[in-house]
């Protein structure tokens, strides 16, 4: 059975990814991190909820990132929140994008009344300060890593449903969408096998910011106390050591790691996200 080329089919993309030198390493920065998370169980030395030394107690060999306020070891905490904050914004992401990727294919296939209600209901959320919904939603629902997933899910979607949307209307006008339709192929031949893939590069980029900005929600609303519930860390929430201006400059082992991890996932991210932009887009494709 001959094997398929995936150099030849991919290779051109791969090419255009590595001209990004940055997203290269953002990639390489993010795998770490992600594994790191993913193997915390077994890197960390302490449970990240038990206290196992000192109260602040600065860095040392034993401590190598120091202790809380309550002598919990800060590494093990970090990458135990790290677990937390990329779970919601992977889950978050997860939902908003399925949510706005059917609400666009519909809203853009098949039109009319149809359109004007998806879309009216999108602007509508749309027109909502995005911050201030979030905030709301999160003081009507009991604080939690799940409920921070749903409402972050649910306010994230109008963007991709647009994006899906207006790809639809452009590819509904092609000739082979066209000559589906004069076949008389089934509605969800066309959505699903014809039009859908055709919408996932744009998506899958959009998808990116949309983890990142997911990660940047759930670490402001956990610092707030609105998010994932201590002694549960998450990166938002051990910033809240940070509240005081005593730790701010005497204390910044309780501040310093988990704000820069929250900096590192965010600007990685996005960097890879710019770069998969690039090796899609067929502009782009080498003569």
């Amino acid at each position: 059975m001959r094997k398929k080329d995936l150099s030849g089919k991919y290779g051109p993309l791969l090419r255009r990814f590595v001209r990004h030198k940055a997203a290269v390493v953002c990639l390489f920065v993010l795998t770490a991190l992600i594994l790191m998370a993913l193997l915390a169980p077994w890197i960390t030395p302490y449970e990240p909820t038990k206290p196992t030394g000192a109260f602040s107690q600065p860095p040392t060999a034993e401590h190598i990132l120091g202790t809380d306020k309550i002598g919990r070891d800060m590494f093990s905490r970090i990458l135990y929140g790290m677990r937390v904050s990329l779970l919601v914004g992977l889950l978050a992401t997860l939902i908003s994008t399925l949510i706005g990727v059917a609400l666009g294919l519909v809203s853009g296939y098949f039109g009319g009344a149809i359109d004007k209600a998806i879309m009216g209901f999108t602007d509508m959320v749309m027109s909502f300060p995005y911050i201030l919904l979030v905030l709301v939603a999160a003081a009507i629902f009991q604080p939690g890593m799940w409920s921070i997933v749903l409402i972050l899910g649910f306010v994230d979607w109008p963007g991709v449903a647009r994006l899906v949307r207006g790809n639809v209307l452009s590819l509904r006008e092609t000739n082979f969408v066209k000559n589906d339709l004069a076949s008389g192929m089934p509605g969800r031949y066309i959505l699903f096998s014809e039009i859908l893939p055709n919408t996932i590069a744009p998506v899958l980029v959009y998808a990116t910011s949309v983890f990142a900005l997911s990660i940047l929600d759930e670490a402001a609303l956990s610092f707030l106390g609105m998010g994932v519930q201590k002694p549960t860390p998450s990166l938002g929430n051990i910033l809240q050591g940070a509240e005081s201006l005593s730790v701010l400059t005497d204390k910044p082992w309780l501040w310093v790691p988990a704000g820069t991890v929250i900096v590192l996932l965010v600007v990685c991210i996005n960097f890879v996200g710019d770069a998969l932009r690039d090796a899609l887009d067929p502009r782009n494709a080498e003569g």
